[in-house]
């Protein structure tokens, strides 16, 4: 479809940060987000290129009220994109904002934000990675085929994945944190 783009790209849990400013860069360059689906998939459509703020609000209790939630952020000029993974999408032209806004007030709602992705994206992967994964992979180092060989490297594979994303939303939230307090 002419005017129209598809982009793979993923984005691990503590990074919506550069999430937005993906899209706020795509933007810039004259394509503006149209929604995500799947899990790395960003579909675009041509516009003319501006300045947009995207933000993205965890929160998936909001579907509970959803239109309260949306119209709050609407009442303040944020045009809603989608939800997708627990994660609101909006978005605000430079043009129309005061300064330096965001859809937090302050860092302490961001913090809140971080605490909500912790409790209901990170700890459902810490239980599977405790509960799963490692014993999993004790056990089928018990056995010599090629086929338990073959299971430990895939294990072995996701330990270091679920480790390397403990590790990174670990280090974001204490830089985070350690942010707030010092202020």
């Amino acid at each position: 479809m002419k005017g129209m783009k598809t982009e793979i790209r993923f984005f691990s849990i503590p990074e919506w940060k550069k999430e937005e400013e993906y899209l706020r860069q795509q933007h810039k360059n004259g394509w503006e987000f149209v929604r995500a689906d799947f899990v790395a998939l960003y579909h675009f459509k041509k516009c003319e290129p501006r300045d947009v703020v995207y933000q993205l609000d965890y929160n998936p209790e909001s579907t509970d009220q959803k239109g309260e939630y949306i119209q709050m952020f609407q009442d303040c000029g944020w045009e809603y994109i989608q939800n997708f993974f627990g994660y609101s999408y909006f978005r605000k032209a430079v043009s129309e904002m005061d300064g330096e806004e965001e859809i937090f007030c302050d860092d302490a709602s961001r913090l809140d934000m971080m605490k909500r992705v912790f409790k209901q994206r990170m700890i459902p992967l810490l239980w599977i990675f405790f509960l799963i994964i490692i014993p999993q992979i004790y056990v089928q180092s018990q056995f010599d085929s090629s086929i338990n060989h073959i299971l430990v490297a895939v294990l072995s594979i996701m330990y270091a994945i679920y480790l390397i994303l403990f590790i990174a939303f670990a280090i974001q939230f204490w830089k985070y944190f350690q942010s707030v307090h010092r202020r």
